[in-house]
């Protein structure tokens, strides 16, 4: 702007501009004003564009039509090419620079081909000059000279022609050296037209300096700038972000009583709205509506996003209303912004309106629209709503953003949907979308509000590997995650870390405290709370009370007397709480009336404050003034209210308050409530102190109002302390009191007999239960079915299972899979088939379990292949085999003698990474020796060892069984040293099939010696004596026989006398 140095401008003014003169110098006759066309519109002389004003319009009919040309057939030839070149500039679009064919004389017509103007857009000495003025363009500054270079064109080139060349320059510097020559020539007159080109040129490229020095020209020239030029100027300060010299040129205009165009107008602000210059878009907009400019759609999509920016929404709202008016459609990012205001604003009706006003229209919502609206939904609770919009952006493909995926985990986990949430974090995982802070805070605090404290800690640390500092709002959900784990040592190190960014916040401070008081670390609460004093941490109501508890609890009764005048005269917090719990701590009442009145008119911290002075009061009972204190409270109503409620939530803190306030209210007569005696029952089943538990139940069995509730703890209690004969005991007096349990009581009882091995006694609860028509659910008829499996009472079982169904009761996969065991061990595997496929009709996907006790019972009744179908069908139902599936599978194998099956089996095991144990390899070496493969089962044993697995007698006695049943007495031998080398004891299993073998085969002398040697620490085995008492009689020692057969007797073992001494020697012969 320095370089402006004329009348046409002032200084630059401020916004907005003083009205004042141009500064020109008055003439006495101003000079008639000369209109001059600009090239940018058609005139008298330019060539048309191809887009003329009236391009719609029809031509009307002529009285008397031109002549056609003489040669008929050269008219044909132009008229073709002159629609041919038509449809090529249709499909070149609106910039096309092919000509427009226009009706010419025949005089005009040869001066036209003479000119070679056929099917070009100009001239060929035209054409020749702009090549070589653009041909300068490969040299240097000061490499050529234009008047040298364009010296052939001197006196060629018409005024208008010269314009041409000077449009058609590409390079801001060649159009200055061209006009410059330009300038020299007879035919140059000064036109605004040919100022205006150069200075769009300039303004093209940068040069706002010398655009100045050529409008300053312009003036001297006496040349009147138009809209047009004026329009140019104002669009390269714009272009370039010369926003100051910009709107002062702008306010010169204005002055000169020139009025841009509404395109000059948009580029103005265009270009201020992306330096976020609003309050200037704002002005130049005001002048706009003042000049009564007509905006266009452009011009109200960026007016309305300064004017919400810069908070004017009302004027914001008014102009989009005016958009529409004027038939105007506003753009997405339009509706996009006003949808945005309108939703923080808490506007959801106005909001939802402008969003279906765009759907109406077609406009496919954009991802922060999206966003918007979910972002309102989140804050309105309308979580139907939002999963609505879900789908409507899948039908309409809106690509969402982190943003959206974070607004999605957040209302997933407010509606529950925990799984949905995971996969969302997931998908926005594996996408490379996760970049940001706020997306894997929002999973932790899910994962944080559903208990599971592990998985938030784990995103917690997928952030951090990521390479994203932790943020202070990070290290507080840290702090939160820490503290719902209780680690104590790792939630003093986030605090620690915290406090680096600043002051602690109060709920942090509070989570700290309430982790003190849950571990019962006083000694730590209370320097923790001097500390947050000192440094002067603004409390809210939430820090106060549980500073309030810690100092209660301890009995500082001083220290809460300090916190109370000190935040009294800071006047900093104003919380009722502090009120209440003043006046109750040290108001004086005269009768429990006019405490229960002031009471009435507390709100619901009234009950925290009475809660804690009671607390303070009960620990501080020796000091004469809380004792009296205390007895006043609790012979209140409200009083010994609250000290019920005070019982269960120490009970629930694990505080001892309880105990002392229950043996003092007990003294003073108070009434105890069923809850909190429930509490107290509860509280002492667990700390296993049965005498108080019955003494709880005593002072209360004939008042207590829900008998279940009471009843049921105490069955509880005794189940807890291990006392499960007094709890049937109990179970049957209360009975005879018409006083029965409740359906989870009888389950627990039911379960804890069986467990014990009290069959007979759990059997009499059931009957009771069935007796009495209790109402009982799914799971205690679960209990009794399992209870009586259990007891082998397999009728029984059955019986419950149909008094379940007559009952309408329905049974849960649980049932379903207990009654295949059933009759399964009823050898019943067709009512098992049948309790198997009832199962599968319940809807849900079966579950690896009941399909595992399938296969068992298949197994168990012969049907292997029946077995390997269900394991096959298992896995193509997606679910996958655990290491009991193969186990019972390669059982099942084993038993039908299918080692080659086994041995699959086993290899699918290890691919699918489940680890063999002691009961696969059990199987392997059952299947082989099943099969003779004695070798195979041996190498079994040795890769067991090799993979650390320790083999038992059990797996020994296999092979050794197998060597045995063969007559493999010296390999059976082998087996069993190999036992005792292995560092084992053989068990009775394995000196069995020893005497056995060597019975069957007739072996005397050898099972003689092995029962002297092997027989003696055994106790008196009916098999054993037998079998050796029929060896020393085939030996034909009767006196040892007969001592053996004594010893029998006197022990009360039953003689075998169905043995036989080489009874399978006889069959081979």
């Amino acid at each position: 702007m320095e370089a402006l140095k004329s009348p046409f401008l002032l200084p630059s003014p401020s916004i907005p501009p003083p009205r004042t003169s141009f500064g020109l110098r008055k003439q006495p006759i101003p000079p008639p004003r000369r209109v001059v066309r600009c090239c940018l519109h058609p005139d008298p002389w330019s060539l048309s564009s191809g887009n003329p004003k009236n391009i719609g319009k029809l031509k009307p009919r002529t009285r008397n039509p031109k002549n056609p040309l003489p040669d008929d057939n050269a008219r044909r030839i132009i008229k073709a090419k002159a629609r041919y070149l038509s449809v090529l500039r249709r499909n070149q679009g609106s910039r096309a620079q092919t000509p427009r064919w226009i009706k010419r004389s025949p005089e005009q017509m040869v001066k036209y081909m003479e000119d070679d103007r056929n099917g070009h857009l100009y001239g060929r000495h035209v054409v020749a000059a702009i090549k070589r003025v653009r041909s300068t363009a490969e040299m240097r500054e000061g490499e050529y000279d234009m008047r040298e270079e364009m010296c052939s064109f001197v006196a060629k080139l018409s005024f208008r022609e010269m314009c041409v060349v000077l449009k058609e320059q590409r390079s801001w510097r060649q159009v200055r050296d061209f006009f410059g020559w330009m300038k020299l020539q007879l035919s140059y007159r000064p036109s605004v037209i040919v100022y205006t080109i150069v200075l769009r040129s300039y303004g093209q490229g940068g040069k706002i300096n010398l655009a100045e020095e050529t409008f300053l020209e312009m003036l001297e020239a006496g040349c009147e700038p138009d809209e047009v030029a004026c329009g140019t100027m104002l669009c390269t300060y714009a272009r370039w972000g010369r926003h100051k010299a910009m709107l002062s040129f702008y306010s010169a205009v204005e002055e000169r009583g020139i009025t841009p165009s509404v395109a000059v107008f948009n580029f103005m602000l265009s270009s201020l709205q992306k330096k976020s210059q609003h309050n200037d878009v704002i002005y130049v907009w005001r002048k706009m509506v003042d000049k009564r400019v007509t905006p266009n759609s452009f011009t109200y999509t960026v007016v309305i996003s300064s004017l919400v920016k810069e908070g004017m929404a009302e004027e914001a709202l008014k102009t989009f209303g005016r958009m529409k008016s004027t038939g105007f459609v506003p753009e997405e990012s339009t509706y996009s912004l006003l949808i945005s205001l309108r939703s923080k604003r808490g506007e959801k009706d106005e909001a939802l309106h402008l969003y279906e006003d765009m759907r109406s229209r077609g406009i496919v919502p954009s991802s922060f629209t999206c966003a918007s609206l979910l972002a309102l939904y989140y804050r309105t609770a309308d979580y139907s709503k939002a999963c609505s919009l879900f789908t409507e952006m899948e039908r309409l493909d809106v690509i969402a953003d982190e943003v959206i995926f974070g607004l999605m985990i957040r209302i997933y986990g407010k509606l529950g949907l925990y799984d949905d949430a995971q996969k969302t974090f997931l998908e926005i995982r594996r996408s490379g979308k996760l970049s940001g802070e706020k997306t894997y805070m929002t999973m932790a605090q899910v994962h944080l509000s559903f208990g599971n404290v592990e998985k938030a800690l784990e995103v917690m640390e997928l952030m951090k590997s990521s390479n994203i500092p932790y943020s202070r709002f990070a290290y507080i959900v840290l702090l939160q995650c820490y503290v719902a784990k209780g680690d104590l040592s790792s939630a003093e190190v986030a605090y620690q870390d915290l406090s680096k960014t600043g002051l602690p916040d109060a709920m942090s401070c509070k989570d700290i405290l309430n982790l003190y008081l849950r571990l019962g670390l006083s000694q730590k609460a209370k320097p923790f709370v001097s500390q947050i004093r000192k440094d002067k941490v603004e409390f809210d109501e939430g820090l106060l009370m549980t500073v309030m508890k810690v100092y209660c609890r301890n009995g500082m009764h001083k220290e809460v007397e300090q916190l109370i005048d000190e935040l009294g005269e800071s006047k900093t917090l104003d919380s009722p709480f502090l009120r209440t719990f003043s006046m109750a701590l040290d108001g004086q009442y005269i009768t429990a009336t006019e405490f229960e009145n002031w009471y009435a008119t507390l709100d619901q911290s009234g009950s925290v404050a009475i809660e804690l002075v009671l607390t303070l009061c009960l620990v501080t009972e020796n000091e004469p003034k809380m004792k009296q204190k205390l007895e006043f409270l609790l012979k209140s109503k409200i009083g010994e209210s609250v000290a019920n409620k005070l019982i269960i939530q120490s009970v629930k803190d694990g505080d001892k308050t309880a105990e002392s306030l229950y043996e003092l209210m007990t003294k003073l007569g108070c009434q105890l409530e069923d809850t909190s005696l429930a509490s107290l029952i509860s509280m002492y089943g667990k700390q296993k102190k049965l005498d108080q538990v019955q003494k709880v139940f005593a002072s209360m069995a004939d008042s207590a109002r829900d008998g279940k509730l009471i009843s049921g703890l105490m069955i509880d209690a005794y189940i807890a302390c291990g006392r499960e004969e007094d709890a049937y005991l109990f179970c049957k007096e209360q009975a005879a009191r018409e006083h029965n349990l409740g359906p989870v009581s009888i389950s627990i009882l039911v379960k804890s007999l069986t467990n014990c091995g009290k069959y007979h006694q759990a059997e009499e609860v059931i009957r009771h239960s069935f007796r009495e028509n209790l109402q009982l659910d799914t799971v205690a008829y679960n209990t009794s079915i399992q209870a009586m499996l259990e007891a082998g009472r397999l009728h029984f079982a059955g019986s419950i299972y149909e008094r379940m169904l007559s009952l309408d009761i329905s049974p849960s996969i649980q049932t379903y899979n207990t009654m295949i065991s059933v009759y399964g061990r009823s050898r019943n595997l067709d009512k098992a088939l049948e309790m198997f496929n009832m199962a599968q009709g319940l809807g849900g996907a079966l579950d690896e379990k009941i399909c595992t006790n399938m296969i068992c019972h298949y197994g168990k009744a012969g049907k292997v292949h029946e077995a390997l179908a269900l394991f096959r069908k298992m896995q193509e139902e997606g679910i996958k085999p655990g290491k009991v599936s193969y186990n019972v599978m390669i059982n099942a194998c084993a038993a039908a003698g299918l080692y080659q099956e086994a041995e699959n089996l086993l290899l699918r095991m290890h691919n699918s990474s489940c680890s063999p144990d002691s009961l696969t390899y059990l199987a392997m070496i059952r299947a082989y020796a099943e099969s003779k493969k004695y070798e195979e089962a041996e190498k079994t044993i040795m890769s067991m060892q090799q993979e650390g697995i320790s083999p038992k007698c059990a797996h020994f006695n296999l092979v050794l069984s197998a060597y045995s049943r063969a007559g493999s007495m010296v390999e059976a031998d082998r087996i069993y040293r190999k036992i005792v080398s292995s560092g084992l004891n053989p068990d009775l299993d394995s000196i069995s099939s020893m005497l056995r073998g060597y019975l069957d085969f007739g072996l005397v002398e050898d099972g003689i010696s092995f029962f002297k040697r092997e027989c003696s620490s055994v106790g008196p085995d009916r098999f054993l004596l037998s079998a050796a008492i029929h060896l020393f009689r085939s030996a034909g020692n009767e006196p040892q026989a007969d001592e053996l057969l004594r010893t029998m007797k006197n022990s009360g073992v039953p003689f075998l006398n169905n043995l036989e001494v080489g009874s399978k020697t006889k069959k081979l012969a």
